[in-house]
Parts: C-alpha cells; sequence; structure tokens
C-alpha cells in the first residue's frame, strides 16, 4: 500500500482523505450518540450510589442515636477479649474512621495514666488499661486517634463521638 500511495499525486490524495472523512461523518455522529447514551447511564448509576451511601449513612447515624451501637469507651468497658480490627468505627456524622495512626498495620488505641502513655492493640489489653484507671488518649490530650481510610488526615475526638460496630464477615 505505501508503494501504491507514493505513486498518487496530490490532488488524488486529497481526494481519498476527503472521502474517508465524508464515509467517517455518519460513524463519528452515531459513536457520539452512543457516548452521550454511555454517559446517561453512569450519571444515573453514580446518583443511585450516592442516594445509596447516602441512605446508608442516615440508617447508621440512626442507629447511633437510638444506642445500637456503643462508643469505643463503652466498647472498652465492656469488653474483655477481642481485636480492634474486628470492628468498624464511625464519626457521630456517620463517616468511617480507622483507629490510630495513618498507615499503621492494626488499630491501636492510646491510654494515658496522666504522664504515661500505653498503646492497646486489642480489646483484652484496653480492659486491662482501663480497668487500672488509665483513659483514652495522651497527656493533656484526651480523646481517641483516628484517621479516614486512604488518606493521611488525622485528628483525635473525644471517645463519645467514636460509635463501633461489628464488622461484617469477608466474604
Amino acid at each position: 500500500m505505501g508503494d501504491e500511495l507514493s505513486a498518487l499525486g496530490e490532488d488524488e490524495l486529497q481526494g481519498r482523505i476527503a472521502e474517508l472523512r465524508e464515509r467517517m461523518r455518519p460513524l463519528e455522529r452515531d459513536l457520539s450518540e452512543l457516548r452521550g447514551l454511555r454517559d446517561q447511564l453512569l450519571t444515573e448509576l453514580r446518583r443511585r450510589e450516592r442516594l445509596a451511601h447516602r441512605t446508608s449513612r442516615a440508617d447508621l447515624k440512626a442507629a447511633m442515636k437510638e444506642g445500637r451501637f456503643p462508643t469505643v469507651a463503652e466498647l472498652v468497658a465492656g469488653s474483655e477479649t477481642g481485636e480492634l480490627g474486628d470492628y468498624v468505627f464511625h464519626l457521630k456524622t456517620g463517616g468511617e474512621v480507622r483507629l490510630g495512626f495513618p498507615g499503621a498495620r492494626r488499630p491501636s488505641l492510646a491510654f494515658t495514666d496522666g504522664v504515661r502513655v500505653a498503646q492497646a492493640n486489642d480489646l483484652a489489653v484496653a480492659a486491662e488499661l482501663f480497668a487500672a484507671g488509665w483513659e483514652l488518649g495522651s497527656p493533656g490530650r484526651l480523646g481517641v486517634r483516628v484517621h479516614f481510610p486512604g488518606t493521611r488526615q488525622e485528628r483525635v475526638v473525644p471517645a463519645d463521638e467514636v460509635f463501633t460496630r461489628p464488622a461484617e464477615p469477608a466474604p
């Protein structure tokens, strides 16, 4: 084909290009229409996902207000065994958070006796520290250190503003 094209004159090449463009025009129009339809369907799918997320978060907040999910402080006070990783944690706004520092392999809770700090990676250690009178947090900053999944954003929030629910088993 390359040898055949090199033998053509400029006018002939321009004519073939114009002919191909003319043949492509209906296909491009159809493709544009199909892309528009695809975008409408994707928009509807995103709208439904946002609605489901909003509904789920509202249901979660309602359950927290009803007292169906304990706070972190209530979990620690009422548990003697178990892993922190067996639970999902939410702020009172319904947003999901992880315990401890971003990038940590396991969730953890910090406890203080006013001077010293200890880390608890499971509920047995947390219950032991809590029973000994230690409080959640660090000296001068009582509360629970949380971070948002997939981010490096962290903060310390009061223990009664972090709710917990059992994690759903992996399929």
